[in-house]
């Protein structure tokens, strides 16, 4: 049930015109009732920053992070439009705010699209108080306010999950633009468990850093990154240290559907550095291996090319020593003291095959570890991002 799953919270998606194709582009979830939430929220470090992280910033300080409801459109990213775009996402609040007989400061906007084109100002203007009229908490209006969030995605994308004594939820969209400070992506988690402001605020953010941030596509970071995690206090007091992992649990469930459905992608992999001299050294080595265009399209070939792997962490930055290296993907050992070892082509050559892989570099100089998450690159990708129509 998406953001639907857990108590307090209504949904809808609307068609207002904003894509050509005529599918769901505006989306709503609010808290029911008429009390605001407890929110958190983070955003892209990318300093084009689009209007309505703007507008989401100034309206989470203004009401001390008491918010109503999450309104988000697709089919335009409302990113480098000037003055009209600050306008437009101020107006796509107020608009909620009065259907909900809410203040414009206790709703936070999100788009996502092409960037550099005006918003159609009339579509939203018609469609947002026809999409405050649909709210409902059945499956199909969690359904449909997931699928009007999307863009490039083929599917959407849907978490929820049940602690001891209250719920998570949630909805993602993103499927390229992909890299750490999040990505082309918007996520609205839900919860009703009674937590502390606070502790909600530094969850979501160790949550982000645990997913959305260890998610690299192509490098790219967007303008218009958004995570929102709203708390109804529907239900009962969490347990901190659970709430913590739930929520984080969550968000590597939306990274993850992220990186299966990324644009023209084939594999889902994840790169792990491990015995590294620090943690921070292991995540500079991987974060290197796993945006590396080469190494990327060695995944999509299914070639088992360690030397690649080797490059990258030697121009890393992090301390290195080739003599030291051991390289695996999956279970197969490929490469031993920085030379290659003997291994089972035909077994290592089924691994590579599959959807999903695991590659590992033991630096073999400390405890340090970390773990990325990458795709392959694929003419796929290059297909959807060569044009912008």
């Amino acid at each position: 049930m998406s953001v639907l799953f857990a108590k307090g919270f209504l949904a809808a998606g609307y068609a207002s015109g904003i894509k050509e194709s005529g599918g769901l582009d505006l989306s709503l979830v609010t808290v029911s009732g008429n009390e605001p939430a407890a929110a958190a929220a983070t955003f892209t470090q990318n300093l084009s920053a689009a209007a309505p992280v703007r507008v989401s910033k100034d309206h989470m300080d203004r009401s001390s992070g008491r918010i109503r409801a999450v309104v988000l459109s697709s089919g335009n990213a409302n990113a480098a439009t000037g003055a009209k775009g600050l306008a437009d996402a101020k107006m796509m609040c107020d608009l909620v705010a009065a259907g909900l007989g809410a203040t414009p400061d206790q709703v936070l906007v999100c788009s996502t699209g092409l960037i550099g084109i005006p918003m159609p100002s009339e579509k939203l203007e018609s469609g947002i108080p026809k999409l405050v009229r649909l709210l409902g908490n059945s499956p199909t209006h969690g359904l449909n306010a997931a699928q009007a969030i999307m863009t490039t995605d083929t599917k959407e994308k849907l978490v929820a999950l049940q602690g001891s004594n209250f719920r998570v939820g949630g909805m993602a969209k993103g499927a390229a633009m992909l890299a750490p400070n999040m990505a082309t992506m918007l996520a609205v988690l839900t919860t009703d468990a009674v937590i502390p402001d606070e502790f909600l605020r530094s969850a979501l953010r160790a949550a982000v850093d645990d997913s959305f941030n260890r998610l690299v596509i192509d490098g790219c970071t967007s303008t218009n990154d958004t995570v929102i995690c709203l708390s109804s206090g529907k239900g009962d007091h969490a347990d901190p240290d659970e709430f913590k992992l739930l929520l984080a649990k969550a968000c590597r469930s939306l990274a993850m559907q992220m990186a299966m459905d990324a644009e023209g992608a084939t594999k889902c992999v994840t790169v792990k550095v491990v015995g590294a001299q620090s943690d921070s050294d292991a995540d500079t080595a991987a974060r290197k291996v796993a945006g590396s265009q080469l190494v990327q399209c060695s995944f999509y070939g299914e070639d088992a090319y360690w030397g690649r792997l080797a490059s990258e962490l030697g121009s890393s930055g992090a301390v290195f020593d080739i003599d030291r290296l051991q390289v695996s993907y999956g279970p197969i050992v490929v490469a031993k003291e920085g030379t290659t070892s003997e291994f089972d082509s035909a077994k290592l050559k089924g691994y590579m095959s599959g959807r999903e892989l695991e590659v590992v570099c033991d630096l073999g100089l400390g405890n340090g570890s970390a773990e990325i998450l990458t795709t392959d690159l694929t003419p796929g990708y290059i297909a959807e991002n060569m044009r912008t129509s």
